[in-house]
């Protein structure tokens, strides 16, 4: 029996691998630990799923280092699930992990779906809309929870491109659905407070969770641990069928 319930688990297990990595543009490593027995999943029940991996790399070049992922009970079609294949029944919450390095955010700030984003941002001070482009956008996270953004900033407006420094604190906002800044200190030769604070809202934009999310796989922060060159996030997520869809 036992023989049998390894069987179906490992199954289960390459299916959900193979279905995972097909909404990735890379992995280095997924894994994926499926708890059941023979009985539960005649009935369609799992006791539970593991997800970790390393390396990956999202659809919008979003590259994190290190994922985990796990579930309580998840309810699925019995009959596709004794053949190998996984059907969801119904959404499953999840918590989870993730790790990204200050080299993984400053590959996301940099990439052609962000870099999209930080054309011709619209900035309205006073009634009078300014058009700033960000380049060469970079972030570091030195140490004491804070990090360090350095972009240049051009504009019709500009007789040349001016540099933004910000120091700023990351918080949770919009019931974790994306990461805040408080700014510390904030300095561009020749424009104004009012003006850098509109801009940096803007970048908060950008930062909304929901940009990364995956088909099939939301994700809701609880909290994060910022540290010298790495962020760590720690959250709730929603699974539903569609990150199974293709297998």
């Amino acid at each position: 029996m036992s023989g049998e319930q390894n069987l179906g688990e490992q199954a289960l297990d390459k299916v959900a691998e193979v279905a995972i990595t097909s909404q990735l543009d890379q992995a280095d490593q997924i894994d994926v630990d499926i708890q059941t027995d023979p009985l539960k999943l005649v009935q369609g029940k799992l006791d539970s799923v593991a997800i970790s991996g390393e390396g990956l790399t999202m659809k919008q070049d979003l590259r994190v280092e290190s994922l985990g992922v796990s579930t309580d009970s998840v309810a699925v079609n019995p009959l596709k699930a004794m053949v190998g294949q996984i059907e969801l029944t119904e959404s499953t919450n999840a918590q989870v992990q993730v790790l990204l390095t200050e080299a993984d955010l400053n590959r996301a700030l940099n990439s052609d779906f962000l870099r999209q984003k930080m054309q011709s941002l619209e900035v309205t001070v006073e009634g009078e809309s300014l058009a700033i482009t960000l380049e060469d956008t970079k972030l570091q996270l030195p140490e004491d929870g804070k990090m360090v953004i350095d972009t240049a900033l051009n504009s019709p407006s500009f007789d040349q491109a001016k540099q933004l420094s910000a120091v700023v604190k990351p918080f949770l906002a919009d019931g974790g659905q994306r990461i805040g800044l408080e700014i510390i200190s904030a300095e561009v030769p020749e424009l104004s407070v009012e003006v850098v604070t509109a801009l940096l809202e803007k970048i908060v934009e950008l930062l909304d969770l929901r940009n990364f999310d995956m088909d099939g796989f939301a994700m809701q922060l609880k909290d994060f641990d910022l540290q010298t060159g790495k962020v760590l996030l720690r959250g709730n997520a929603t699974v539903e069928q569609a990150l199974f869809e293709q297998f």
